[in-house]
This record gives C-alpha cells, sequence and structure tokens, in this order.
C-alpha cells in the first residue's frame, strides 16, 4: 500500500482538496484499495479552533463532483514522515515548516504536489487570492501526474 499525505498551512482549503481529488482519481482508476491518502496542516490553529473544510473548497469539490466528508483540521505529527510514503506540499513556504515539524527528510519524502509536471511550481493559497477553481485546477493536475509517476515507479 503507498500512503500519501497532503499538506499546506491550514487543512481547510488546498490539502483536503488534493486529498479528495487524488482518492477520486484512484477510485475512478480501480486503484484505491493501493493507496492511504490523508491531509494534514503544517500550524495548529485550525485543530485547535475544530474548524473544517473551508466552504469555497467544498463548493468547488461539489461543482467539480469529488467527493468528500467533512472533518476537522489536523496538524502534521512527526510521527506522519515514518507513516508515509510521499509527503506532498503545496508551496516552498509549507516545506520550510514541514522540516520544522521533521527534522530533515533523510529519506527523501517530501515534495512540492507540482514538482512531479512539467512546471513545478507553487499552488496559491484560495485562502488569501480567492481563486478556488485556479486551485482546483492546479491541485487535479498534481495529482494526476502524481499518480503517473507512482505508477511507473511501482510498475518498471
Amino acid at each position: 500500500m503507498i500512503k500519501i499525505l497532503f499538506v499546506c498551512l491550514g487543512n481547510i482549503c488546498r490539502s483536503p482538496m488534493a486529498e479528495f481529488i487524488f482518492k477520486d482519481i484512484v477510485k475512478t482508476k480501480n486503484l484505491e484499495k493501493n493507496f492511504l491518502v490523508d491531509s494534514a496542516a503544517t500550524s495548529d490553529y485550525n485543530e485547535k479552533n475544530m474548524n473544517s473544510i473551508y466552504s469555497e473548497a467544498k463548493a468547488v469539490l461539489d461543482k467539480n463532483n469529488i467527493p468528500f466528508f467533512d472533518r476537522v483540521a489536523r496538524q502534521m505529527k512527526k510521527s506522519d514522515y515514518d507513516k508515509y510514503d510521499y509527503i506532498l506540499t503545496m508551496e516552498d513556504e509549507n516545506i520550510k515548516n514541514i522540516m520544522k515539524i521533521i527534522g530533515v527528510d533523510d529519506k527523501n519524502k517530501v515534495f512540492k504536489l507540482l514538482d512531479f509536471t512539467e512546471k513545478p511550481r507553487d499552488i496559491i493559497d484560495p485562502w488569501y487570492y480567492g481563486d478556488f477553481d485556479a486551485t482546483y485546477n492546479d491541485i487535479k493536475y498534481g495529482c494526476e501526474k502524481l499518480l503517473e509517476y507512482i505508477l511507473n515507479e511501482y510498475v518498471n
């Protein structure tokens, strides 16, 4: 089983969107039994305040027919590093914050989601910029390319 953790700042927009988009992609390909997928935050703010997925993130998932369930945000723990094979972030700042949690990425597990595409870059935080559709499109594309990479790694 391949274990994937998507991580962003607050675990209310980008990382839960990535979690549910990736789950939907592997389900449509009949691969869901091969993956454990979750999401987390680098900060503890939303977990402490019991915040769930942001309403506009839910709306863009609904609009694109991506099934999801609501749950409370959670902060990444150091133990997550050992549990997951891939830890996918949305931006460079997330990587810096993950390193504060885990110390060092000695097993080369931490990547930006768009590192698996032809144009590696950050995925903008729609909480601040408001463009949930653009964020959805970047995440979906990144998830598709991530799955393609993983399948090539495990098949070849």
